[in-house]
């Protein structure tokens, strides 16, 4: 289950920034090839096909229900921002995906347990005006944000994104102009000045 912010908020056609990170700060992507195994598990669901393992079995497959708009994968937490067509299908898509990813790292890396110090943080954005706001706040989370390879804002805008990725939402407030979208991002400046006021809808702060 979700945390608790996301309870009585589970509606359709609804904006989500999804968030976890390690129990105690702890690393849960050490690698390259453990960031690169989550983004597949989201591909996996999210793709324009259903994904099948080698026995013929279908993975649940949300294309059309659930849209993976930006993202961004850390060392010891991930940022998503997800539009949901149909209530119940982020919490379906989270359990997924978290369940593969905790399975294949203790596999991994020889540990047992839980991975994440909760399932997910999961925050329900009410106010179409703070959308893009929370996916610059989501851009800038890498140091080096530009050439981040684990972040969705270089393939935003070069135009190289993966079909399982879909920023339209995203885009569409800045007439899908990706310059645009870029100069927005880099203007530190006023993001500084808007992260207060959108504190409260980020799940991360909760």
């Amino acid at each position: 289950m979700p945390s608790r912010n996301l309870q009585g908020l589970d509606a359709d056609n609804a904006y989500y920034h999804v968030y976890s990170r390690g129990v105690n700060k702890a690393a849960v992507f050490e690698s390259d090839d453990d960031k690169s195994y989550f983004l597949y598990l989201l591909a996996r669901h999210l793709s324009r096909e259903p994904a099948n393992n080698s026995g013929g079995y279908t993975y649940p497959h949300y294309r059309g229900k659930v849209e993976l708009l930006t993202y961004c994968i850390m060392d010891n937490h991930f940022h998503l921002m997800l539009y949901q067509v149909k209530q119940g299908n982020v919490t379906r898509l989270m359990r997924s995906v978290l369940t593969a990813y905790t399975a294949y790292y203790n596999q991994q890396h020889g540990r047992r347990g839980p991975l994440f110090e909760s399932r997910y943080k999961s925050s329900h954005i009410d106010n179409d005006a703070y959308l893009i706001h929370v996916s610059r706040y989501i851009h800038l989370n890498p140091r080096y944000w530009r050439q981040y390879p684990y972040s969705s804002f270089r393939d935003i805008y070069k135009q190289t994104e993966p079909e399982w990725l879909q920023p339209e939402r995203v885009l569409a407030q800045h007439g899908n102009d990706r310059s645009e979208y870029n100069q927005f991002v880099s203007d530190y400046k006023d993001n500084k000045q808007t992260l207060a006021s959108i504190k409260y809808q980020l799940a991360d702060q909760a």
